[in-house]
């Protein structure tokens, strides 16, 4: 391996000085010890990392840190079996920007058990459009199937649906043979869902609901909301669907939820915390990502290319509600 000098990367720090984030040059011993080095080309950015590096959501349990939950290049050291000089790999989660350094610099250390050998059939780049947003919609579905979600039992409901977790989902459960529909408050982006195998794109006003349970409308679906739309999309599930619970867009809270979806119907909600999924079923997801899942529309789903300057304005854009799809960083 050549020698690394110094390297530009995204820190995030918290303070006497207070809470603040930027670039700044490292070198490769202040990053988290790891038994893989990999030169970074591509992240992504995900809504855990908007509230990361301006500090509105609680995620880095040590300071500091460089930001970033994704990561993915080529290996340029390793100490451990399996990894050699030149392997293109990739991270999502596992720590990153939680517990260790991210993904956010032109280097990455990382411990090998999270290193993932790139699957054929996805570039480097593609990885990241995918990240853990596309993992995390795709663990999702993982799950549903693992319960017995079937296309028969009806459409699948997105919420968020323009989102990055929300477009990826869309895309992934209309390529595994499921109807779509996508749930998005912006109405002009009707073709846009469309475009990545929507069946119908509805309104917010789809889940007003206010009863316990109300019509089966849907066969099951994915939640990036949170509150009042997952309460009202689980008592509109059909018998024994499942609804997958991924995000807080709007709220944590579940104050209305009722007990009746669950023992009237026997709906299931799954939670999906993709950070820590199993190793071999994070192996079974990105097989399944680079092959019979892979969007059809993986460069329409990555609206965005961002640098490391650029990224306090892309966080500020996708906090307000203002991001479309996915948007990747290109690493120096």
């Amino acid at each position: 391996m050549a020698t690394i000098d110094s390297f530009p990367a995204f820190r995030i720090h918290n303070d006497d000085a207070g809470y603040r984030s930027g670039i700044e040059t490292l070198s490769l011993d202040q990053l988290s010890p790891g038994e893989v080095v990999v030169k970074a080309e591509w992240s992504s950015v995900n809504y855990k990392d908007a509230l990361a590096g301006t500090g509105k959501g609680r995620i880095l349990r040590r300071f500091p840190l460089v930001g970033g939950i994704d990561v993915a290049g080529h290996v340029v050291a390793s100490t451990a079996p399996g990894f050699r000089e030149g392997d293109p790999v990739l991270v999502t989660g596992c720590g990153l920007s939680e517990t260790r350094d991210g993904g956010y610099a032109a280097y990455a250390r990382l411990p090998a058990e999270w290193v993932i050998a790139l699957p054929r059939g996805l570039s480097l780049r593609e990885s990241m459009v995918l990240g853990t947003a596309g993992f995390t919609a795709a663990l999702a579905l993982y799950r549903m199937r693992e319960n017995r979600q079937r296309p028969e039992f009806g459409p699948l409901a997105v919420t968020g649906a323009t989102g990055g977790v929300g477009s990826m989902a869309v895309a992934i459960f209309s390529k595994a043979g499921y109807e779509v529909h996508a749930i998005s408050g912006k109405a002009d982006q009707a073709g846009y869902l469309e475009s990545l195998g929507a069946k119908e794109v509805l309104g917010r006003d789809a889940l007003a609901a206010n009863r316990p349970l109300e019509s089966v409308r849907f066969g099951g679906g994915l939640d990036n909301v949170g509150g009042p739309m997952l309460v009202s999309l689980l008592a509109q599930t059909a018998p024994y669907g499942n609804v997958a619970s991924a995000g807080l867009a709007a709220t944590p809270g579940l104050d209305a939820l009722t007990v009746m979806p669950f023992i009237l119907r026997g709906v299931s909600l799954l939670g999906i915390g993709s950070a820590g999924t199993a190793r071999d079923i994070r192996d079974d997801i990105w097989a399944l990502l680079a092959n019979e899942w892979k969007p059809a529309m993986l460069d329409a789903i990555c609206t965005r290319e961002a640098t490391l300057e650029e990224l306090p304005g892309v966080f500020d854009t996708m906090l307000a509600g203002g991001s479309l799809g996915r948007t990747v960083v290109r690493l120096p």
